[in-house]
Parts: structure tokens; sequence; C-alpha cells
């Protein structure tokens, strides 16, 4: 009702005031016009299994360089009112669908706009902006502020509006994002030579992880249509060839309508289009996911798990505890190359943070050189090392090494989470402190934390890095305990939860998201159950199950039940963790005044003293299991 009630709101608001006379908030006079485009994707998959599927989907074609209102229906730089939510705010007083310039290339920076964000990513990629005059995006806009966009595409036109170029950006579902820069064959002809082309063709190298389904190898093809060439619909095919340059995946956007001007819609035509379309971008990520679901799940396609993204990848958001570790790690490189007595510059470029721009540390020496690299009428040379960090993973990664330029050296490595430019100079940042020393004065918790990461760091020197030494000697007080906090939280989850801090964040039984206690002095039956759905349930050969009285537990936490049927044709209850799955007991129906614990899930200490002297099911028992115990019984005890 929510939607139905916003979709139909009263016709007097700012987005439906829809009158004959012109409604745009901006002049445009540049080369096309906004339009709303109704397409259909399809992705036919080649090898190794066939699959195909085909969804509607909505693109938005907006004239770079435009900004304003398209007949209430499309804004480009429009702001929604201060202090209210903001899709709240863009439903009562922008448009429907809206291009915020922040969400486009390069992270942030929306106040460049559109233009300006385009420009600077074409220096960095060598070419001077004014080569490409105009521009066309054509891209998912968001619908009430909600927005997941799998690909946009650019349009760069030449100074005789034709097409020249185009700019590939595509996003996956890990929330990173690869812009591919493409120009069209005959580029380095003269203007005179140049033709106007209706359908531009390119090809280029795979270097980006889109689809678990897909390696990161192989190659792609292009062939699109020009937008802005009269009588051509829009249209795209991109092929995936792989590393043999066979096809593996074809995926085809093509018009399911004509291209909308907003600004010349009537009323009841915009009521009529947001019916029909505004729920296709809220669904083109659980789409995904449905298709993924298919493809493992029924076509028993291979995974291929998330590489760390190379160099020219925008990589995901930081979350709040690796900003937080950013900004230790940038104090702590300025305290090392301030230590430096050689003249060293080093070029820091963080990843994920919202002010991603280069930091430039220079040491004393170095600092002190004038123009020409001459201090004093002498010569100096001035060594520049580039550090930049691909994925906001590395900060995270970086506490757990107690040698921080060894952890450096390690993460640079092939495939790694840093580049760094010469690593031979990497010896030049180590700290004058000894990993493992103290500052002289330090407090309570500083000590209880040294003693902690001393004993979590196993195998990893000391315990206390060059960078905990950092910490404790030159932060904040605030500062100390956030480090401390997000330290522990790291090593904790490399301890208990696979590495990762979102699974220990996230309530793991391992880490006690479920507790229980058993009111007996050890249990009726400890044993092996070599039944074969057991032998499922614990991935192993046996379960290792303590049978207590079922009044004497008590259990607190998020658990589920999953119903199975036992061999007296009675359901058996098994027992699991609701946040991770792990196995807690199971409670069959034919036995009511008894439960079974997974042996297991008991605490370190208490598992030891366990004595297990029984084995059931022993007709299940696997061949290879050679131990034999006191008590055994070919099926179930009576």
């Amino acid at each position: 009702m929510a939607i139905y009630s916003t979709l139909f709101r009263p016709i007097n608001g700012p987005s439906l005031r829809i009158t004959r006379k012109r409604v745009d908030t901006s002049r445009w006079n540049g080369p096309g016009k906004i339009l709303l485009f109704p397409c259909q994707t399809s992705h036919s998959r080649i090898f190794p299994k066939r699959h195909s599927f085909s969804y509607s989907y909505l693109l938005v074609g907006i004239p770079v360089g435009f900004k304003g209102t398209a007949g209430g229906m499309v804004s480009v730089g429009a702001k929604g009112k201060p202090g209210r939510s903001s899709w709240l705010s863009l439903a009562l007083f922008g448009s429907w669908f809206t291009v915020d310039a922040g969400d486009y290339l390069e992270r942030g920076k929306a106040e460049l706009g559109l233009r300006g964000k385009l420009d600077e990513y074409l220096q960095t990629q060598g070419t001077n902006p004014a080569t490409y005059p105009y521009a066309y995006l054509v891209t998912a806009a968001r619908f009430l502020g909600y927005h997941f966009n799998p690909v946009s595409f650019w349009y760069l036109y030449d100074a005789d509006q034709r097409l020249a170029a185009m700019i590939l950006e595509v996003n996956n579902t890990f929330d990173e994002r690869r812009m591919y820069f493409l120009t069209a064959d005959d580029a380095a002809a003269s203007p005179r030579q140049r033709r106007r082309i209706t359908t531009f063709k390119q090809s280029w190298p795979k270097d980006f992880h889109v689809s678990p389904f897909n390696s990161r190898k192989g190659s792609y093809t292009l062939t699109a249509t020009d937008p802005l060439s009269t009588g051509s619909p829009i249209s795209a095919t991109i092929t995936l060839l792989s590393s043999k340059n066979h096809p593996k995946l074809v995926a085809d956007l093509s018009p399911a309508g004509i291209p909308l001007n907003p600004s010349t819609l009537t009323t009841y035509q915009k009521l009529r289009f947001l019916a029909a379309w505004w729920h296709v971008g809220f669904l083109t990520y659980p789409r995904i996911l449905l298709q993924a679901f298919v493809l493992f799940f029924c076509r028993g396609l291979r995974v291929w798990f998330r590489p760390e993204p190379l160099r020219g990848t925008v990589c995901r958001r930081a979350t709040a505890m690796e900003e937080e570790l950013e900004g230790v790690f940038a104090g702590y490189v300025r305290h090392l190359v301030g230590q430096i007595s050689s003249p060293l510059v080093v070029r820091y470029t963080p990843a994920g943070v919202v002010d991603g721009n280069e930091q430039v540390f220079r040491s004393a020496t170095a600092a002190g050189v004038g123009g020409g690299g001459r201090e004093a009428g002498l010569r100096v040379v001035v060594e520049e090392l580039e550090v930049r960090v691909l994925t906001p993973v590395f900060y995270s990664r970086f506490v757990r090494y107690t040698d921080g330029v060894e952890g450096l050296r390690c993460e640079c490595e092939e495939g790694g989470t840093v580049v760094v430019s010469r690593p031979e100079l990497l010896a030049r940042l180590t700290p004058k402190e000894k990993p493992g020393d103290l500052p002289k004065s330090i407090g309570f918790k500083e000590r209880v934390f040294s003693r902690v990461v001393q004993y979590l760091r196993r195998g990893k020197g000391l315990g206390m890095s060059g960078m905990d030494g950092y910490v404790l000697g030159h932060e904040s007080e605030r500062g100390r305990e956030g480090y401390r906090r997000c330290v522990v939280r790291v090593l904790m989850a490399e301890r208990l939860a696979f590495g990762s801090v979102a699974l220990l964040d996230g309530g793991w039984f391992l880490v006690r998201a479920v507790t229980y206690t058993a009111d007996v002095d050890a249990p009726l039956v400890t044993g092996y159950d070599h039944c074969d759905d057991c032998q499922r349930q614990s991935g192993s050969t046996y379960s290792l199950v303590c049978v207590v009285p079922k009044d004497s537990l008590t259990i607190k936490g998020p658990i589920k039940r999953w119903e199975g049927t036992g061999s007296s044709g009675q359901s058996v209850w098994r027992l699991f963790c609701g946040e991770c799955g792990s196995p807690i007991a199971h409670d069959p129906d034919a036995a009511p005044s008894i439960i079974a614990l997974k042996g297991g899930s008991l605490d370190a200490e208490i598992k030891k003293t366990l004595k297990p002297d029984t084995e059931i099911w022993t007709v299940g028992k696997l061949p290879f299991c050679q131990e034999n115990l006191e008590k055994a019984f070919t099926h179930m005890p009576q």
C-alpha cells in the first residue's frame, strides 16, 4: 500500500504538475535530450552449460553537462530539501528518477557534475577532454533514492558530433567498479577520413570480477548503436570470450518501446509509465540472486571466489572499522617518514574512504630541498615511493603483522591488496623502536591490550607491532581506544571466524550467540552416532553425542529447528544456531524424556572430560573407522 499511495499521490505534487508550457528548469542547447528508454535485457550462457533469461530494464539518457529537471520525472544534480530522508525528500520535492554525479566514475566529488568528473577521468587515461566536447550517458537512474546499476554507457562525441569513443562503467555485486575506456576503430584517422558511425564495435581484455561463475580471464567484445543517431534504436551486445577465444556468454540490451521525452508527457502518460516501470530498478538485484541460485543449484556451475581487485578498479567502500584503521595507518606512515634522515617522499593513496585523495609525506631532508633538487648548492637526490592501497581489506590485514615493512612486502605480492612502486625502499620505513617495545608510561588498559594481542598474534613475533607502539605513544586516548577495539576484533575473527569480522560481529555460535546449560553431573550416555544422517550433518565419520534429560537443559539464543524422520517413523528435531547453522542437538519424539547434545558444541574444558563408551548405528560405521568402544549397538538401543 505504501507503493500504491506514493505512485498515485495527488496530482498537485511537484512531480506531477503538468501543463502544456515548458517545465524544464534548465535550458540545454547541446546534442541529445533527456529520454526514458524502456528496454529488454537478455543473457545467454553458452559454455559450460546453456542457460538463458530475459527481463525488462529501464534506462535514462542524459546529455552530459545538463543540470536541472525534465518534466518533473528526471532530475540531474538536483537535491531534495534538507532535513528529510533521501527517498521521501525526492518523492515529495524532487523528481521520480534522479542522476547524481557522485554515483559515477570515481566515487564522490558530486560537486564537479557529470562533465567535470568525465573530464577528470579522461585526464587519468592520458586523453585531453577537449577531444570529446560532447557526451551522452545512458544509465539506470535512481528511483526514489534506490540505485543498483550493473552497467552504464558513456557515449563520447568529437567536435563534429560523431561517436568517437565509449566508456563502459561496470559494477559488480561486491560494490566494486571498473571503467573501460574504448575508442572507435577509426579514432586515429584524420577528421576528414572519419566517417559517421552508427554502430560502435570494440574488444578489450577482461580484468574485473563480475560474476562468481566466470573467472577473471578472457576478453569482451562490444557492439553498440549510437543513441543520438537519427532513427537508430538503442541497443548493445556484450560477448564474453574465454581465454581460448570461445564465446561463453552473450548479454544483449534491446528496445522494448519507443524512447519517451519526459518533458512532453501528459499527467496520464506519466502515471501509466510509472505504474508499468516503477518496480524494475528494485527487482534488478533480486533477479541477479535468483539466476545465481539457478546456476549453482540447478546447473551445477563452478564458483570462482572473488579475487582482490587489480589496479584501475574502484574498490568497495570501507567499513567503519576499516576507515578507522586507515586513519591510523596514514598517521603511522607519516610518523615513519618523519623519522627518516635521508631525502624520501612517500605518496600514499588510500582505498574505500570518502576522501581518497593522494597524501604526500616528506622526510625532513626532502622537505628542505628546493626546486631542482638542490639544497645549499649541493645536488640532492630525492627518492619517491608510491604506496597505493587497492582494497580496504588491506587495513585489517596489516594489523595482523608484527613487522609493518614485512607486512607491506607480503601484501604487495601479485594478487595482493597494495601496490608499492619501489619495494627496495621499504627498508627505510623500518621504525626506530623495536616491535614489542612499549612506551615507558602507559596505563592499565594499554598493558592489558599488549598481553591480549601478544596471545592472539600467534606465530607473528613478539605480539606488539610497530603500529601498536605508535598508537600507544602518539595517539589520543580516544584514538587508542578505537584502535584497541579494531585490532582485537580483527585478531579474534582470525581465531574464531575464519578471519571474517562480519561473521564475528554477526553473532556466530562459535562466539556464543547461542549458549546452553545442562544441570547434570554427567551425561546419561556419551558416544558415537554412526547413522547416515549424523555423518552428513557433522561432515565427518560420526557425530559425538551426549545424551541428557530434556528437563535439565536450558538453551538461550536464536535457534532453529528442522524436522526429519527417525528409524521409528516418528519425528526427529535437529536444533541448530539460527545465525550460523552450527548443530546443537537432536530431539527424538520417540524418546521424549531425553535429548542428544552435539559434543563438539560443549565448552573446551568440558569436552576434555568426556569419556565416550557407546557406539550406536554401527550398521552404518565406515570401514576405515577403526576405533571400537565398549558398548556397541547395531541400531538404536532399546
